[in-house]
């Protein structure tokens, strides 16, 4: 079975593609994040898109039709790694096509130098207007993002070997309030949200709704079961509590009965003590249901305290002699 994150990405390349800017917005994501370039001959410049999603690949191949009407060459390679997967990788070939691209996307000079211009940063259009800052996201989690399954934990990353473009991508997440944080692993940036809610907001926000259901669920059954969690420690540590009290109030009663004899104590204290003897196990309602005439539940306490009283005032002249 394809993983949530699989899963996720492939729900993202099935969004129509209506809009030409939006459209632009999600290809600068996707290119910004994840595309190389290369000089040919030291001459002739081309880029490729790698990816080992296929639903992705598509994607890519259908935003750059849809925007430039340019069919991209597709190739499958086999990971130089020990996986097994597919590589799928988008090459564009021709010089002009690129630099438009580049130029579109705003991280080009205005003199178009391809080569000693480039400039990684997201640009002031995709962070300026909200929706095109959205779909730029949904690039860029298609391009180089990744979410783990939501039933073992929360976490979702962006990985870019830029940092300049990491800090763009980092500051853009948080005008969502998503509480996005960074770290550093090698030369990469990593771009991670680990709170439940706040990857689900972005969830939405990049359209992948069938993936924001499915982990809202996740998170609604695991409130449940902490909140059962919860209540089963609270009404173990109450039993608990329960269970010691009364184990203590029968040892004082039985010292009290050694030492001096039931009989000496007060009627109520003789009936409550009584009672407790040969009620281990009852609550002090049920005890108290028991007295005659009825006593309440604070009665039942009090009269079991003073016992106790009484039981460690005897061990005391006891300690004494």
């Amino acid at each position: 079975m394809a993983s949530f994150s699989v899963r996720t990405k492939n729900e993202l390349s099935k969004i129509e593609i209506e809009d030409s800017d939006l459209a632009r917005a999600e290809l600068a994501g996707i290119v910004q994040i994840s595309a190389y370039l290369n000089l040919i001959d030291l001459k002739n410049l081309n880029m490729e898109i790698g990816t080992e999603n296929a639903s992705t690949a598509r994607r890519v191949y259908n935003l750059i039709k849809h925007v430039y009407s340019y069919q991209a060459e597709v190739e499958v390679r086999k990971n130089k790694n020990l996986k097994k997967t597919n590589r799928y990788v988008i090459i564009l070939r021709e010089e002009n096509i690129v630099k438009t691209i580049l130029d579109d996307i705003g991280i080009i000079e205005d003199d178009k130098n391809i080569i000693f211009n480039i400039n990684n940063r997201i640009s002031y259009e995709f962070k300026e207007n909200n929706e095109l800052s959205k779909a730029f996201l949904r690039g860029a989690f298609l391009g180089a993002g990744s979410i783990s399954n939501p039933e073992k934990m929360y976490h979702l990353e962006f990985i870019t070997n830029d940092h300049d473009f990491g800090k763009d991508l980092l500051k853009l997440l948080n005008e969502f309030n998503l509480n996005a944080r960074s770290i550093e692993r090698k030369e990469y940036l990593i771009i991670y949200i680990k709170e439940g809610e706040k990857v689900a907001d972005l969830l939405y926000i990049i359209g992948a709704n069938k993936a924001f259901f499915k982990i809202q669920d996740i998170r609604i059954i695991k409130e449940m079961r902490n909140n059962v969690n919860r209540a089963v420690n609270c009404e173990t540590a109450n039993l608990i509590k329960t269970v010691n009290a009364a184990i203590r109030q029968r040892n004082s009663i039985k010292f009290i009965k050694d030492t001096i004899g039931l009989e000496r104590l007060p009627e109520n204290l003789r009936e409550t003590a009584k009672l407790r003897l040969e009620n281990k196990e009852m609550s002090l309602i049920e005890l108290g249901n028991l007295h005659r005439p009825k006593v309440g539940k604070s009665g039942v306490n009090h009269r079991l305290r003073k016992l106790e009283e009484i039981a460690d005032k005897l061990k005391e002249e006891q300690d004494i002699q």
